[in-house]
């Protein structure tokens, strides 16, 4: 399953370390190249001798060798990897790698690493629990890497509870599953629209909305990790995208997410539309700046052209669509009309009463419905975690497409 993967395993100072002994062995058994890169302290837990015999590989703990000036270099780890594993991670290393702190190897590899992180934390109970590491663990998350919880039980304090490393069995398998994910869109052409649309009223004023965009830009980057080849068609906002795989175009107004949609939506397999487009603009767009009188301005609106609608009257044959449906009342009801109106496959739903959802937060939550009317609510988290959330459901029904291939 793992065979011709490239990845580094790093070992920070617990007790867990013994068990970096058979994931390495595991790994490589599944035909992965493995290299191994220990802090210091890791040393005192297990022989970088052990690891690498497993490993077949040297392995990396100081920045150069001082017996012949050797550099080992992090940057040229961090560009072969395909995966970099942290495990065990401690408390200390992920608070160092939540700060950007670079003290030694295994963290400057990790600063430099173009690679998916996985990171499996190790620790006693309170450690586990304090506010700060699962602060460090959110900002972690929030960087895209993905943690492997800890598993409960007997700890080496003698405490019981969460905080023991999974076992490698269980790591090897997830590591499975992610390379399977990563290559499970690959080929498909992805069109997603994200961020509001801007409606200009004069050269200085606008309608809008308080899209940021964040829901969006994170389903770029989540099905770019899948292997897509995603078209991000985005609105007025001031994110970047950091995979050179994810084409943008940027927009201002409906209009031109209208023009810039249908342009590229005949050569999609898979349309997203997850902006906030707006539903009216101006009749009347002054040249100038509009000045202040004595009397109300009134300003006629007019419809823009509805970009879902018109993509599912355009829709071709194996074409799935998904659209976003916010929300604040008849939450079910409306997404369910929605969805039907507009010839979507998948709608997902917001509601703008449930809190810590909607715009211009970290978090979200969503509730699918597909054209079978099958409802699936999803609990609170981070826009990457649902956009992770999102993009299985998608990547399940175009492999119902393939006769489940």
């Amino acid at each position: 399953m793992l065979k011709g993967k490239h990845i580094v395993v790093g070992v920070t100072g617990s007790i867990a370390a013994y068990k970096t002994a058979s994931l390495v062995r595991l790994l490589v058994k599944e035909g992965a190249e493995v290299k191994v890169v220990m802090t210091p302290l890791a040393k005192a837990f297990i022989t970088p001798l052990t690891l690498a015999t497993l490993s077949k590989n040297p392995i990396m703990v100081d920045f150069y060798d001082p017996e012949n000036g050797d550099w080992n270099s992090h940057v040229s780890m961090g560009l072969w990897a395909d995966l970099y594993l942290v495990a065990p991670a401690t408390a200390n290393t992920m608070g160092k790698m939540a700060a950007g702190i670079a003290d030694n190897l295994l963290l400057t590899t990790y600063l430099s690493a173009k690679c998916p992180v996985m990171i499996a934390p190790a620790m006693d109970l309170d450690m586990y629990r304090h506010p700060a590491t699962q602060k460090n663990m959110e900002i972690l998350r929030s960087y895209g890497n993905l943690i492997i919880e800890p598993e409960e039980g007997e700890l080496a304090s003698g405490l019981s509870g969460k905080g023991r490393m999974a076992e490698p069995e269980e790591i090897v398998e997830q590591i499975r599953n992610f390379f399977v994910r990563t290559e499970e869109l690959r080929g498909k052409k992805v069109l997603l629209t994200a961020g509001p649309t801007y409606e200009q009223i004069d050269p200085v004023r606008f309608i809008g909305n308080h899209s940021t965009g964040k829901m969006g830009f994170a389903l770029a980057e989540e099905l770019a990790k899948r292997g897509a080849e995603v078209t991000l068609v985005a609105g007025p906002v001031r994110l970047k995208t950091t995979r050179t795989s994810i084409r943008r175009v940027d927009v201002v107004s409906a209009a031109e997410m209208y023009e810039a949609v249908m342009q590229e939506a005949l050569s999609a397999d898979i349309v997203i539309s997850c902006a906030a487009v707006a539903d009216f603009t101006p009749k009347e767009k002054s040249g100038v700046k509009l000045k202040r009188g004595n009397e109300s301005l009134c300003i006629e609106l007019l419809p823009t052209r509805d970009i879902a609608a018109e993509l599912g009257k355009k829709k071709k044959a194996g074409q799935l669509l998904v659209g976003f449906a916010l929300e604040t009342n008849d939450e079910e009801c409306n997404a369910l009309l929605k969805l039907k109106k507009k010839n979507l496959d998948l709608i997902v739903l917001n509601s703008l009463r449930d809190e810590g959802a909607g715009f211009g937060v970290d978090t979200n939550k969503v509730t699918l419905i597909d054209r079978s009317e099958k409802i699936e609510v999803l609990d609170l988290k981070l826009k990457s975690e649902v956009a992770a959330d999102i993009v299985d459901r998608i990547a399940q029904m175009v492999k119902n497409q393939n006769g489940g291939k």
